[in-house]
């Protein structure tokens, strides 16, 4: 099976595993009239809605703000897509794929059926409070892991060795 192909497929599931997730919180559970829900001393499960991007930064309340959120993204995950469609490497299909998949589910997705990000989970200990976050953003997390693994790494573990002046001053 072809990179791109697992790119696809990791990008699917991304997609439908955070909406299926929202779907439930929202819609069935009742999220909203049941929050905060303790699930360990440090990680709580609550509905937060985001109108803008990373920190409710740019927040878009109109329709031409989301509009402009949700054309921005997907300009981006075209660009994503396309490097995924050259991608030769599984870590980097795969990476890109959840990213691809994040990016839909947070940004395409939510603004456009509910006008905001629907985010969940909340980290804290004391008065230490992380932001809320969802399962697009995990997926966006753990492809750039990927990415950035890929890029210093290599897909054999080793340190990558990309261009030819690198090749040529480093000894085999």
């Amino acid at each position: 099976m072809k990179p791109r192909w697992i790119g696809f497929l990791a990008a699917l599931v991304a997609l439908v595993l955070d909406q299926a997730n929202k779907i439930w919180l929202i819609d069935v559970y009742g999220i909203a009239q049941h929050q905060p829900v303790r699930l360990t001393p440090f990680l709580d499960v609550i509905f937060a809605k985001n109108p803008g991007i990373s920190y409710s930064l740019f927040s878009a309340k109109t329709a031409a703000g989301r509009f402009v959120l949700i054309a921005s993204a997907m300009a981006v995950t075209a660009f994503l897509v396309l490097w995924l469609w050259r991608s030769r490497t599984v870590l980097t299909a795969l990476g890109l794929g959840l990213i691809i998949g994040g990016a839909l589910g947070n940004n395409a997705c939510d603004r456009f059926f509910y006008g905001y990000v629907a985010d969940f989970y909340h980290f804290h200990i004391g008065d230490f409070s992380w932001y809320v976050f969802n399962l697009a953003d995990v997926a966006i997390t753990f492809g750039v892991i990927l990415l950035l693994y890929e890029s210093l790494f290599g897909k054999d573990g080793e340190p990558s060795r990309k261009t030819g002046r690198d090749k040529a001053a480093m000894p085999e």
